[in-house]
């Protein structure tokens, strides 16, 4: 006769299927901070234990197959996630897969990943499937269910003062390392996510800025283009004293501003972009109130500015949503690289209404990992050998941070192609740009690879971003002031301001203070 199990049973050993097979990265991290094997399998007893307590509460004999199928395989992605990059999946970090497009999921896959998800996600999937449960009268199981979560407390509690004083070390010092549970942390984030998303109760909009108005500060109008990077830190520019020539090309421009102090808002795109257009610092921004007001771009909008965002990334986070220029550059050729940006660009130009200024967003693929050797043609090529593999682990050091560097000798190649196009509309126009990445990036440092750790455990490169501005010879900014000031501490809470102020918008919502340029302007 077939044996069969009751839920609880089955609940048991799927903790402690979760614990022991889901966790390496939780356990390897705790141990070089804990390094007490006992402590360690009293840790992996009290993991257990919240799970059993954990899927008890929330489990019935409806939904125990279908959410353990479902964890099985979203938690063997996870593993394979913090295994190989070092990944943290917080709520931000859920917001951040559910926007990312399909090219950049595609970009993710391996046969790695699809080992992980057999063996630990599909096969106990299937043998759960398959598994005769057994289903008590409710009375039974719900007695059962007590007596299962009543004995998970008392094993708590009793480990907990077996090794007290390296739980309460844990619980007070080491907060990041509980990050990497597998799948307490991310249920736990999914939840946030949720409620914050979808349960709780939006934030009526608010319109800022609608006294905005173009204060003529040139005798030509002004053309502005905010190239906005992807994962370029600051470190691997040669203007920032880097050992390889990355930037051959912006090294030669007279009166280009290199800002090499300049830092994140975030680690990931999805906070990143909508922070750094917002009203916001960093200190008080939530999704929430960002996508509940005007940023800088509608500010722009208000005043009349004629506005362009042209996108290759991963969309604009809400930040161009209530504008009529937008275009969507996310080809499926992948030959396609950054420089289909400029495509056209001078026709969108001279058919626009040039009685107004003219403000363009170019928001770049930059060096998205992690296939950076997908991010550059090949006569970018310079740094070999390098990684042509998502599995950066699979790839030396060296060839990881060739294939990166490689990715910044064609940035390098974009922001010039982009001064050089100003410089042939500056017969016309008072010309200008700036580039500033979303977020850095992390090449293997300590294990670590791509971004979006949490922010304040997140390593200086992922919050460093690279930083340049260019201006032509009629704007009305003194390079040589705005030079002086380069080495000066600015983040990316200060681009609202000098968006404004660049472009002439006077409004109650500028704030001269935190605009890089209030002091060089020649009015």
């Amino acid at each position: 006769m077939k044996k069969s199990f009751t839920q609880t049973q089955v609940i048991l050993f799927s903790a402690i299927f979760f614990t022991l097979f889901d966790n390496f990265v939780f356990f390897t991290k705790t141990y070089s901070e804990f390094p007490n094997i006992a402590f360690i399998i009293g840790l992996g007893i009290v993991l257990t234990s919240v799970m059993v307590v954990l899927f008890n509460l929330i489990m019935n004999k409806w939904t125990l197959k279908p959410f353990l199928m479902i964890l099985f395989i979203s938690s063997s992605a996870a593993a394979y996630f913090m295994q190989t990059y070092g990944t943290v999946i917080d709520d931000k970090m859920i917001e951040n897969m559910i926007q990312t497009d399909t090219k950049e999921v595609r970009d993710l896959l391996n046969f790695t990943l699809f080992l992980y998800i057999f063996i630990l996600g599909i096969i106990p999937s299937v043998i759960l499937y398959f598994t005769k449960i057994e289903y008590r009268p409710l009375k039974s199981e719900i007695f059962a269910r007590i007596k299962y979560i009543f004995g998970a407390l008392i094993i708590i509690v009793a480990v907990f003062f077996m090794f007290s004083k390296s739980f309460i070390s844990f619980f007070r010092e080491h907060k990041p390392l509980r990050y990497y549970t597998n799948p307490t942390y991310y249920l736990y984030n999914i939840g946030k996510y949720i409620n914050e998303t979808y349960l709780t109760k939006p934030i009526p909009y608010k319109h800022i800025g609608l006294d905005a108005k173009i204060e003529k500060t040139t005798q030509k109008q002004k053309l502005f283009i905010f190239v906005l990077g992807e994962a370029g830190r600051y470190d691997h520019f040669s203007l920032n004293g880097y050992k390889r020539d990355t930037n051959p090309l912006l090294s030669t421009v007279k009166n280009l501003i290199d800002y090499p102090n300049v830092h994140s808002c975030g680690t990931e795109t999805a906070v990143s972009v909508p922070c750094m257009f917002s009203m916001y610092d960093r200190s008080n921004y939530s999704k929430r109130k960002a996508y509940a007001t005007d940023n800088v771009v509608d500010v722009l909008n208000h005043a009349g500015v004629n506005i362009l965002w042209r996108d290759r990334d991963s969309g604009s986070k809400g930040v161009a949503a209530r504008i009529k220029n937008y275009q969507d550059f996310n080809s499926k050729n992948t030959s396609l690289k950054d420089d289909i940006l400029l495509k056209g660009l001078q026709k969108w130009v001279d058919d626009i209404n040039n009685t107004k200024p003219i403000f363009i967003v170019l928001h770049t693929k930059g060096s998205h990992g992690p296939d950076y050797y997908k991010r550059y043609p090949k006569q970018y090529n310079k740094f070999k050998p390098i990684c042509k593999t998502n599995q950066l682990q699979d790839c030396s050091r060296e060839q990881v941070i060739n294939s990166y560097d490689n990715t910044i000798l064609y940035t390098d190649h974009i922001i010039y192609q982009v001064i050089q196009f100003l410089k042939h509309n500056e017969n016309k126009y008072a010309v200008g740009m700036m580039y500033m990445a979303d977020h850095g990036e992390s090449l293997g440092e300590n294990g670590i690879y791509l971004h979006g750790l949490p922010y304040y455990i997140a390593p200086d490169v992922q919050k460093h971003p690279a930083t340049v501005a260019w201006f032509g010879k009629d704007f009305d900014i003194n390079t040589t002031c705005a030079k002086n000031l380069d080495k000066k501490a600015y983040s990316q809470d200060n681009l609202f301001s000098t968006i404004l102020g660049v472009m002439g918008i006077k409004t109650k919502v500028y704030n001269p203070n935190k605009d890089m340029y209030h002091k060089c302007y020649e009015r």
